[in-house]
């Protein structure tokens, strides 16, 4: 096996030459651990930089180097362009280089050691709070390998975080790592005797998604023959994605204010999991070079009772669960389902008044203004309602705040893999349990209609003795062994402005045909007991045989746009 990182997730340092290393020093809090800051200073660059984390298939700081320093750093002069610009463009770089080694060289609390400055930042920070001032002030944090657990855990953050992930859809998992799978092992599994099974199980998951790939996309070439070679490697990525455990590592970037990242600490350090625990300690290290005013009290008496506090709720609830539920279900192989399990019977109404409540020359009360829209009939309701949206045309211009006057709860069983995508919508409540083997798992038809099922089948239902195995010891680490073809049920409690936005976007011809089937069903219920705001849901109700069609062409449409931009 390769070596691992002391989190348990295969990690091999990426190798720079001495030129290298100097050129990518200044912009990252180190270059050769799992986890570091990004000290970019110009927003669109970092951004830029950052959305590379779905689509590349190397370390970021990799990306850094190839495509965004080493162009500038190495260009050679072009025809036409005079000398001397050049080499204020180098001269412009170099003091760039030179400015954030110094900042890293001598910290942030050493830029405010002479006592005026401290004292002054001191005074700051009591008269304003330490959160008022975290909130104004962030940094960008990248991750070379996590979970899907873990990075499930820190995109459960409502605010404050901002991630983006490396995709399923782009990217292939065949590739190993120093060696290894990418895969995280915790440590408890030697200890319980479990490692040689666990990774046994999982390199077989991984060397079924390997031995299918190559079937897939030649199936998928033959039934497709118009198709794009880059769109039907998407596709086929898409359809063994379930072959891949959630254990599977991921890099991800975030961008967080300071509250958010010491929340992200203090959600994390007293965590169960080892890999959690590891996360907030890291990740501590790295920004402290960056915002360590905004971390002070994670490591406070106060703060650690805070933590043990946000950790330990799940323990908490266990025993009156165990009380509630004495006999466990094993296994029930629950289907694909999508239920609407409340919903406010006045909620159309409450919308209608929403729109009414600020409009010019209305001072009435809440309840007068809802009374009065209950006796109009449904056809001037609708003359409101269509007036409000008057000139909305396309789904990214969102429905007012009148639409989150009404919420519903949605209960739903779907698999894993795009349950991902759905679990993006954060603003929303939305609350999982764990990952499991119960609910069944999922063979996608084209899998089943290429004759590669009975491998994917056999690959997944090895894993799923090896869960079986972990769950009677540890139900958290029991979800490394469960796939991305897994079904979870989770429950969405959500206003109708939070429906409105999610199943028009999830609905969209590019997006994921499991995730669509949901969204739709979803806007199916709705529309049988709240008909006439249904009317107004952009939501696309056709079937597609490929998804993500067509992306190619609206990505070169962007890129056009982007550089006509003065």
């Amino acid at each position: 096996m390769g070596t691992r990182s002391s989190n348990g997730a295969p990690f091999e340092p990426p190798r720079w030459t001495a030129k290298e290393e100097y050129r990518l020093r200044p912009f990252v809090s180190n270059v050769d651990r799992p986890i570091y800051a990004i000290l970019i200073p110009f927003p669109e660059l970092v951004g830029a930089l950052c959305s590379r984390a779905s689509r590349a298939g190397d370390d970021l700081r990799g990306v850094l180097l190839r495509e965004f320093l080493s162009p500038f750093l190495d260009a050679k002069r072009e025809e036409g362009e005079a000398l001397d610009a050049w080499r204020e463009r180098e001269r412009y770089a170099r003091a760039l280089q030179l400015f954030i080694s110094r900042l890293n060289e001598y910290g942030l609390p050493e830029l405010f050691a002479n006592p005026k400055a401290r004292a002054f930042y001191q005074t700051w920070l009591a008269q304003y709070g330490d959160d008022s001032i975290a909130q104004m002030s962030g940094a960008h944090l990248a991750f070379a390998g996590l979970s899907q657990i873990a990075l499930k855990h820190l995109e459960d953050q409502r605010i404050g975080l901002a991630p983006i992930e490396k995709s399923t859809r782009y990217v292939d998992y065949a590739k190993k790592i120093n060696g290894s799978y990418a895969y995280f092992t915790d440590g408890k599994l030697a200890r319980w005797g479990m490692l040689n099974r666990y990774r046994s199980a999982l390199d077989r998951l991984f060397e079924t998604y390997a031995a299918l790939l190559p079937t897939m996309v030649q199936w998928l070439a033959k039934r497709y023959p118009d198709e794009k070679p880059a769109t039907i490697r998407a596709k086929a990525f898409d359809l063994l994605r379930g072959l891949l455990p959630a254990a599977t590592i991921s890099q991800a970037a975030f961008f967080g204010n300071g509250q958010a990242f010491e929340y992200m600490m203090g959600r994390s350090r007293k965590q169960r999991l080892s890999e959690l625990r590891w996360i907030a300690t890291e990740s501590k290290k790295e920004l402290d070079q960056v915002i360590p005013a905004f971390l002070r009290r994670v490591e406070t008496e106060q703060g650690e009772a805070y933590q043990r506090y946000l950790a330990g709720r799940r323990a908490r609830m266990t025993p009156f669960a165990q009380k509630l539920f004495p006999g466990r279900v094993i296994g029930v192989g629950e289907a694909p389902a999508v239920r609407l399990v409340e919903y406010d019977p006045d909620g159309e109404d409450k919308i209608i008044a929403g729109m009414l409540y600020n409009a010019e020359d209305v001072h009435d009360a809440w309840e007068t203004i809802l009374e009065r829209v209950r006796r109009l009939p449904l056809k001037e309701k609708r003359r409101i309602i269509r007036a409000y949206l008057s000139g909305r045309t396309a789904r990214w211009q969102k429905v007012g705040r009148a639409f989150e006057n009404a919420y519903v709860r949605f209960e739903i069983v779907m698999n894993i893999g795009a349950y991902r995508d759905l679990h993006r919508h954060r603003m929303l409540t939305q609350e999982r349990q764990l990952f499991s083997c119960h609910h069944g798992f999922d063979v996608p038809d084209e899998v089943k209609e290429a004759g590669l099922g009975d491998f994917f089948r056999e690959a997944v239902s090895g894993a799923e003795d090896v869960f079986l195995a972990l769950d009677r010891r540890d139900p958290e680490v029991a979800q490394y062994a469960v796939t991305l073809a897994h079904r979870v049920r989770f429950m969405q409690w959500e206003n109708l402005r939070e429906f409105f936005w999610e199943a028009e976007l999830r609905s969209i011809p590019e997006g994921h045909p499991d995730y669509r089937a949901v969204e739709q069903e979803k806007y199916r219920l709705l529309k049988a007991v709240y008909p006439t705001l249904m009317e107004f849901a952009l939501v696309n109700m056709n079937e597609y045989d490929f998804a993500r069609r067509g992306q190619e062409e609206k990505i070169a449409a962007k890129e056009k746009e982007l550089r006509d931009m003065k």
